[in-house]
């Protein structure tokens, strides 16, 4: 692939939307021309993937000022941060889990920006606070991530992330005390906290150059092994594959500390497995598993018996079982078969198993006997989304449940009577009983039948003048589940439908349903997402002045697509940290490992034409009228490094025609999503929905 590099200044004109006049920044535009397989595409806006330069920093702040004022214009944000406030502001408390004799969870107070963790001497007891993120920093920009107790209870190391990075640290406690030690092990990605003995193996790559920490390529995955009172200028390099920079690679080792696995990932849908016995001295890793297309996960180790979750040879997943003598995967054994249903987890409880199963996108149950034959079905309090949590050893278990219209719920569950028992609910200040769910199926466009799931203020009409939110993903093998999320209230309160899509591309029905979302496939998701908007229109709940389609991530990429191939049927656009050029995505930190789903535009001159035909980046054409649009990306997010937002706002910008905005939110000190504290959220969320219920006509009441 060639390119040339040179730079031109081009002027945007103002526009008028409503009554506020936007005047866009002044954007260079450069001559960058990639060549792929003989076809030239044009990257005038290539600069902006500096995303550290003092260039880039100055269209930031430009386009943040445009953005800003319109976004204060909007004659109800105040009002509407305000009923956020007041309906997040519950007390949202984690399900309790056991480690070393003490009972832990999670508590957030109603607007605390991190959760605090606690504990209890028994269950039911006082609790403590254990570890409060608040307090790491001012702002609540530093989010723990994992809490990893060693094996003799001693310890807990614990992973934290700044600014919503990707990267990662390691402090470690001493359980007794709660003192912090003198470990501290930075820049580690991807990794946990596999204790061994006197310390801890942990994932990493090489210290970033300075000036590329948040877009370098991330290669050469490693794995450490860091001792307890020593520097980790010392830690020792345990494991590494030069000859596959481009894969993933982590160890767990069983309570017992009898067998550590090795897992390879990166290439492929799946992941390859290893196993090694610790009770051997020098033992060396076994192969368990080569093919990379499939899932390997164990799940519990009994003795020398290995029980391992797979989806290999069964698409809608299994339990297989082996020892530790035989643990190529020739010897597996089918310990409980794959089902008519999705298997999404399973777990041995006290010395029974529980598995988790999707059907139509929501839980269903079951208990198993050490046999591997179903005992019964679990009966949840209705349809929605439950995990259980528990112990082997453990007499205690419980599950959260959760559903559109009922926040997360903890119940305790009694084996021997089938009994489930409250043992904590949210009490919410707002009226839950005042919404309904439901979910329909329609046909999209090759035939296929796709669910989604509806929410809304009962005694809704269907006049075909109702709001919409239509939200969707589509990738990964992700698949979206009913859930309750407080930020929906205010634009469900004032009229508004939530819509979330099942999309092929998810894991909703299995391994293939997945694959048909994938690579050559692709245009399924759209076509899907597309149907669905089709449906909610020919069935009279809204029309196409009221629908606004929004998605994160790999969701963004589907709003970009399907803003670009429909603009004439949304509304309004919100594409969130979004995948936006398909062609160069694979370049940037850890993006090639999404080509399992994508393929990438140096495969082969079929796969560059297919993702060019779709690419959001691509596809916007000069002399369009889009649905009134908002960009939202953060400087911190190095997962979907913010150069995909950034050149796709300015080519929107270009070519866009008519007086809708089209605009982008770029946060700072913020990373892709995860960890990001409450008082940032609620002012994303007053933007968002302000936007979204601005552009629609509708009204805060």
């Amino acid at each position: 692939m060639k390119k040339k590099i040179c730079m031109l200044a081009v002027f945007a004109l103002p526009l008028t939307v409503g009554a506020q006049s936007i005047q866009y920044p002044v954007t260079e535009k450069g001559t960058t021309v990639d060549t792929y397989f003989g076809t030239e595409v044009k990257d005038p806006y290539r600069w902006l993937e500096d995303d550290r330069s003092a260039k880039t920093a100055a269209w930031v702040e430009a386009e943040n000022a445009v953005t800003d004022s319109y976004i204060r214009k909007i004659p109800f944000r105040s009002k509407l941060l305000k009923r956020l406030k007041e309906v997040s502001n519950y007390e949202k408390v984690g399900t309790p889990f056991k480690r070393h004799g003490k009972w832990y969870f999670y508590k957030n107070d109603g607007l605390q920006n991190q959760s605090v963790l606690y504990v209890m001497d028994e269950l039911g007891g006082t609790p403590r606070v254990f570890l409060d993120p608040n307090k790491l920093s001012d702002d609540g920009t530093v989010a723990l991530k994992g809490i990893y107790f060693s094996h003799n209870g001693k310890y807990m190391a614990y992973s934290v992330s700044r600014s919503g990075s990707d990267w990662t640290e390691f402090y470690v406690m001493d359980v007794a005390t709660g003192q912090l030690l003198n470990d501290h092990v930075e820049w580690t990605k991807f990794s946990g906290a596999a204790w061994y003995k006197d310390g801890f193996y942990y994932s990493t790559y090489d210290r970033p150059t300075a000036g590329k920490e948040y877009s370098h390529i991330n290669e050469g995955h490693k794995i450490y092994y860091h001792k307890i009172g020593t520097p980790q200028s010392e830690d020792e390099l345990f494991y590494q594959n030069p000859a596959h920079p481009k894969r993933f690679y982590s160890v767990s080792v069983n309570e017992e500390e009898t067998m550590m696995f090795l897992y390879e990932s990166g290439e492929g849908n799946g992941n390859g497995l290893y196993v090694r016995d610790l009770r051997k001295p020098n033992s060396q890793f076994i192969q368990m598993t080569s093919n990379m297309d499939f899932d390997n996960s164990v799940v519990e180790i009994v003795g020398d018996k290995i029980y391992l979750f797979t989806n290999d040879g069964a698409p809608k997943n299994r339990i297989m079982v082996t020892d530790i003598a035989h643990p190529g995967r020739k010897d597996w054994k089918v310990f409980i078969p794959e089902g008519e249903n999705v298997l999404q987890s399973a777990g041995l409880y006290d010395w029974k198993w529980i598995l988790k199963y999707s059907q139509d996108a929501s839980t269903h149950i079951y208990l198993y006997g050490d046999n591997g034959q179903r005992i019964r079905e679990i009966k949840l309090p209705g349809v929605g989304s439950a995990s259980f949590s528990g112990d082997k050893d453990q007499k205690e278990m419980f599950y959260t449940f959760s559903t559109f219209t009922v926040p997360g719920t903890i119940y305790r569950y009694d084996v021997a009577q089938d009994k489930s028992t409250l043992y904590a609910a949210p009490k919410v200040n707002f009226n839950l009983n005042g919404f309904e769910s439901k979910q329909v199926f329609f046909t999209s466009k090759d035939g296929t039948r796709v669910p989604m799931f509806l929410t809304y203020k009962k005694g809704m009409k269907l006049n075909g003048n109702n709001p919409v939110y239509l939200y969707g993903y589509g990738g990964f093998n992700l698949g979206m589940y009913p859930g309750f999320s407080a930020t929906r209230i205010p634009f469900i309160e004032n009229g508004g439908i939530y819509v979330l899509v099942n999309l092929r591309g998810g894991n909703e029905y299995g391994e293939e349903w997945h694959l048909a979302g994938t690579k050559m496939r692709k245009q399924n998701v759209f076509d899907d997402f597309i149907s669905a908007a089709e449906y909610l229109i020919a069935n009279k709940y809204t029309n196409k002045n009221k629908i606004a389609i929004i998605g994160g991530s790999n969701g963004g990429l589907l709003v970009g697509a399907c803003m670009t191939q429909r603009p004439d049927l949304f509304r309004v656009a919100i594409p969130q940290v979004g995948v936006m050029d398909m062609l160069r995505y694979h370049k940037f930190t850890i993006g090639w490992n999404w080509a399992p789903d994508y393929g990438t535009s140096e495969d082969s001159k079929e796969m560059f034409e297919y993702l060019k035909g779709y690419s959001p980046l691509h596809n916007l054409k000069k002399g369009v009228e889009y649905p009134a649009t908002l960009v939202t990306t953060a400087d911190h997010d190095d997962r979907v490094v913010p150069a995909h937002s950034f050149k796709f706002a300015a080519t929107l910008q270009e070519c866009h025609k008519g007086d809708r905005p089209v605009l982008i939110r770029i946060d700072s000190k913020a990373g892709h999503g995860s960890g990001k504290p409450m008082s940032k959220v609620l002012e994303e969320q007053a933007d968002i929905y302000g936007f979204i219920m601005y552009n629609l006509g509708m009204k805060v009441k």
